[in-house]
């Protein structure tokens, strides 16, 4: 027989004792008091320990101190173990509801005070805001009961348990428990008290619930009250002083509908909020009423009568030191970084967050997809046998988590669809929780990805979709079959809004073609848009055994089982640094669409509820990137869906240089996330005369020659490149290779409409079987002409009959030095290749190289399907600056479309570098690093990376594009690249 304790961890009821039943998260004025801080703490390695420390006079003195909220596995440094990382798998056996007997299990104690002047209250209660996994309260020693759902709010009546003055409370938090099977979302395994707790004094006569459900409709709003309060409670008042409202109910049968005869309506773009309070003589609660409408008309979402398109990311709640701890200022900021990147939507990766970030959200403005505290992915290994979704006995559970996600936040406009959960199979008891959504609130859809078919979902939501695959969804004369749908249900769910509830996986260096995307939704009314995987790295801030501090992800704490560097996956790094993924990202949603059309600026307003009024339109021209005039665009003002042709104004052009004209639209005063001046979007016009390539000069006259010259700046030894402007340099070598991206690691079997060689195995893997990555060659010739020299090498790998023959030119001309490189593959390859450039090697010598200058497509890294973001400009950077810290080394830090360079060693310029186009008008780009694609690939966090004494100069002829195969499709075959012939022609200068 099972003990008590065993089947306390197994039990699947989602709450027991006096646990009271979900309800709003209110502001009032009720007496309460927090009890976060220190609390006295002990860890035990099983759940089988014993009761007593929950009796008032247990003596804890001997326990260590521990902050709630928190996580225990980030606090101690490793003394109450460590985090977890898994996306799919449970990091315990497969045996629903039973867990592991090492189970550990932390018990927490505190005192508390109870005021004399709360004898006065109804009843006290304890509220806890979340609590993972598993947990059991007592209150003077009382049991109150236990609770599971761990980003979900439990309160439990203590009323008969305390008393005026000194109180005890114990909490006992079991890591697993049944819960765990169904909360196996993508994150870190992070057991403790973490989010708030509190005791409350509910006066008598009090508010036990409220919901202000609101409606919007041509300038006129209404308002459908719900208050849940004792008879005896009343009259309540509802008062929105803005408006004029000061409604009186008398009883509960006087609660009606109120039309409000003109009102601003809340949108994500213009998030309108009224303050308004509901009172009764003893408690007075404060809302913030925001008047919209929700609704699915046909294939459309709309709000307030608007189609709604979400530009939208999935955020889980990550910070690399407190992990899923709250705090505001640092939310804030998180949001108010969103706004600054056109993000407008957000769905809650995969439960719901704290509840003030859903004030945040209902403040500065945006669509929010509320998901329940649900995930049951770890059952996909054994083919969803046992899935708890499908299983009556957990029906309750099920709907009880779904019940407290809707019941708490029911409140919020910003929140505009719930979300079930998430990767969780299909069955009952998911309809089951739908069918209670539908019945309480029947405004708001609801959505779930797994339900393909759309049995019990208004929202048609797919995850990953190929580009390909959305235009058959979107098109009206589209037949094809749906994903695990017949004919019949896919002709259904085209009769539904369709949205990405995650696309473009932004792990590394990635996603790309991110505009492919965005295209869709502008062609296919019914296709809303989607959230990207995700807003920020999970990394984990920890440190190498050197003391060097890194992000740390799965399997950095010894993790038995794990999944590795999965969990960086965010468009913002660990520690809040946008990627260059999130400025690509910005520049494709941008809500205002800059077009030119001949002699005139053609402006669409894609926005779903503003005008451009809050905007200004700058202009400038620049001479190969040095400004030259400039001055503000006058544009009438752009209603949402307007479109207007200004004229430009006059560019000057110059014989001698590009010419190239930017406009920016800009914030024409400052906001609650971005000061005046902050660009929202921007646009480039190439306004060059055209201009033919130089084609580089022939030369017949070759013979046979030891090749030990100088050509200008440059000195050879046998054909080979040693001194160049003073400096030792070796090079060009033939680059083929680039350190991995996680995407190039995916070994995913979605390669359709791919050039993928292997399904199921990565690029990165077909590289280093072909031997990309360890190149050897064999010099055929060497042979000089008058102020020339050529060499031709053969470039191959051990083990492989595969070759590369490069044929490199130098040769003085007009003074100036060229370089030409023609790069010529065997026949006989057979996947895409990483590359097709030339490696430099520049040793420190007495200064090492350590910044760029250029003129180019910048300022950020930039790849063939993922140019957005990139305009033409100078920029300059470090060599530190020019890469991005991915949590794992990989590929950064190319430059795209590169016209002239210069290295610098501090303020001195080393090298002059212009890039030649080649016959097809095609521009090389460059990479600037301190280590070697090769060193790069070894390394598995940054402080693995080798010291270094050189600096590495790559001129890329072309790039592989980037993809999003680490989750989702590889990179589409017109951005892939295939082995074919390239030419490279730089001229070189000495700097000054």
């Amino acid at each position: 027989m099972p003990s008590t304790l065993s089947a306390r961890v197994s039990d699947i009821a989602p709450g027991r004792g006096a646990l009271r039943p979900a309800r709003s998260w209110l502001h009032s004025d009720a007496p309460c008091r927090s009890l976060n801080g220190p609390w006295r703490f002990r860890l035990s390695p099983t759940a089988s320990v014993a009761e007593d420390f929950a009796a008032e006079g247990f003596d804890d003195h001997g326990w260590d101190t521990i902050q709630v909220p928190s996580h225990w596995v980030l606090q101690g440094d490793g003394a109450y173990g460590r985090p977890i990382y898994t996306n799919i798998q449970f990091p315990f056996p497969i045996d629903p509801p039973h867990v592991p007997d090492e189970n550990p299990t932390g018990d927490y104690r505190r005192h508390f005070d109870i005021p004399a002047d709360w004898s006065d209250a109804e009843r006290i209660v304890l509220r806890f805001d979340g609590v993972e996994s598993l947990f059991r309260v007592w209150v003077n020693g009382m049991e109150a009961g236990s609770a599971s759902g761990s980003r979900l709010a439990h309160e439990y009546d203590v009323t008969s348990s305390v008393r005026p003055g000194d109180n005890v409370v114990a909490v006992r938090v079991h890591q697993w428990s049944a819960s765990s099977y169904v909360e196996d979302q993508d994150q870190w395994w992070l057991p403790g008290i973490f989010r708030d707790v509190t005791v409350i004094a509910r006066p008598a006569g009090g508010i036990e619930d409220v919901w202000l459900r609101t409606g919007f409709d041509n300038g006129h709003g209404h308002i459908d009250p719900e208050v849940t309060a004792d008879p005896a409670a009343f009259p309540v008042a509802l008062r929105i002083p803005e408006l004029g409202i000061e409604q009186v109910w008398a009883t509960p049968a006087d609660v009606a509908r109120l039309d409000v005869a003109a009102v601003e309506p809340w949108s994500a773009e213009q998030p309108r909020l009224y303050d308004a309070t509901v009172s009764t003589a003893a408690e007075t609660i404060a809302l913030r009423v925001g008047f919209r409408t929700v609704e699915i008309r046909g294939d459309q979402f709309l709000v307030n009568g608007r189609r709604v398109v979400f530009n939208g990311m999935n955020r889980h709640e990550a910070h690399p030191e407190r992990g899923r701890v709250f705090d505001e200022q640092h939310a804030r900021e998180d949001l108010a970084r969103m706004k600054r990147f056109n993000v407008n939507a957000i769905r809650t990766s995969h439960y719901p967050p704290h509840p003030r970030l859903l004030d945040l959200a209902d403040e500065l403005g945006f669509w929010v997809v509320l998901e329940c505290d649900l995930e049951t992915h770890g059952f996909d290994k054994v083919g969803w046998v046992g899935n708890p979704c499908d299983d009556p006995a957990w029906r309750a559970a099920l709907v009880d988590r779904i019940q407290r996600t809707v019941e708490r936040d029911k409140n919020h406009p910003s929140i505009v669809i719930w979300s079930l959960g998430n990767e969780a199979g299909t069955g009952s008891n998911l309809a089951a929780m739908s069918a209670w959504v539908h019945a309480r609130d029947t405004e708001r859809p609801v959505h779930y990805e797994g339900d393909h078919t759309g049995e019990y979902t208004d929202i048609y939501s797919r995850m990953y979709a190929t580009v390909p695959e959305i235009e058959q969804i979107g098109a009206d004369t589209a037949r094809s079959t749906l994903m695990n749908c017949t004919p019949a249900q896919s002709a259904r769910q085209r009769t539904k809004p369709f949205v990405l509830c995650e696309y473009a996986h932004a792990m590394g260096n990635g996603p790309g073609a991110l505009d492919q995307y965005q295209a869709l939704v502008h062609a296919y009314p019914r296709v809303h848009g989607g959230f990207v995987w995700e807003w920020r790295d999970h990394g984990l801030l920890a440190t190498a055994p050197d003391g060097t501090p890194y992000y740390a992800y799965g399997g950095d704490f010894g993790e038995v089982v794990h999944d590795g560097n999965f969990v960086m996956d965010g468009m913002l790094l660990s520690n809040d640094v946008p990627t260059p993924s999130l400025h690509e990202f910005k520049a494709v949603v941008q809500p205002i669409r800059l077009d030119f059309d001949g002699d005139k600026l053609a402006l669409t307003n894609l926005r779903h509820s503003a005008d451009t009024s809050d905007l200004r339109f700058q202009w400038r021209v620049e001479h190969d990137g040095v400004p030259v005039d400039g001055g503000d665009l006058e544009v009438p003002v752009l209603a949402p869906g307007d479109s207007e042709h200004v004229a430009l104004p006059r560019i000057p052009v110059s014989p001698d240089a590009e010419t190239w004209l930017t406009i920016d639209a800009i914030l024409a005063a400052g906001t609650a996330w971005a000061a005046e001046g902050h660009v929202v979007a921007t646009a480039q016009l190439d306004s060059s005369p055209p201009r033919t390539a130089s084609a580089a000069r022939p030369r017949a006259d070759w013979e046979p020659g030891e090749g030990t010259l100088t050509l200008g700046i440059a000195e050879f030894i046998d054909g080979s490149l040693v001194r160049l402007a003073g400096r030792a340099v070796t090079g060009p070598r033939l680059e083929l290779f680039r350190a991995p991206t996680d995407n190039d690691e995916s070994a995913s079997d979605q390669v359709e409409d791919s050039d993928a060689d292997v399904a199921g195995a990565s690029n990165a893997d077909l590289w280093r079987r072909d031997g990309l990555d360890r190149l050897s060659t064999r010099r055929v010739c060497v042979e000089q002409a008058a102020q020339s020299l050529r060499t031709v090498d053969k470039v191959s790998a051990a083990g492989s009959a595969l070759s590369v023959m490069v044929e490199s030119v130098w040769s003085l001309e007009d003074d100036e030095l060229e370089l030409r490189v023609e790069i010529e593959p065997s026949s006989g390859w057979r996947t895409v290749w990483p590359r097709i450039g030339i490696r430099f090697d520049l040793p420190d010598g007495a200064a090492p190289v350590d910044g760029a200058e250029w003129f180019g497509l910048g300022p950020f890294e930039s790849y063939p399907d993922s140019l957005c973001a990139a305009r033409t400009g100078r920029f300059s950077a470090t060599i530190r600056d020019l890469s991005v810290d991915y949590a794992r080394p990989q590929e950064t830090g190319h430059r795209s479309r590169l016209r002239r360079l210069t290295l610098l060693s501090g303020e001195s310029e080393v090298l002059h570098i212009v890039a030649l186009q080649d016959r097809s008008g095609r521009r090389p780009g460059f990479t600037l690093s301190r280590h070697t694609p090769q060193q790069i690939a070894r390394a598995q966090h940054p402080f693995e990376l080798p010291v270094s004494t050189t600096s590495h100069l790559i001129i890329d002829a072309v790039q592989h594009g980037l993809g999003s195969r680490a989750c989702g499709p590889d990179v589409r075959p017109e951005f892939a690249l295939r082995p074919e012939s390239r030419t490279i022609r730089l001229r070189l200068t000495a700097g000054h």
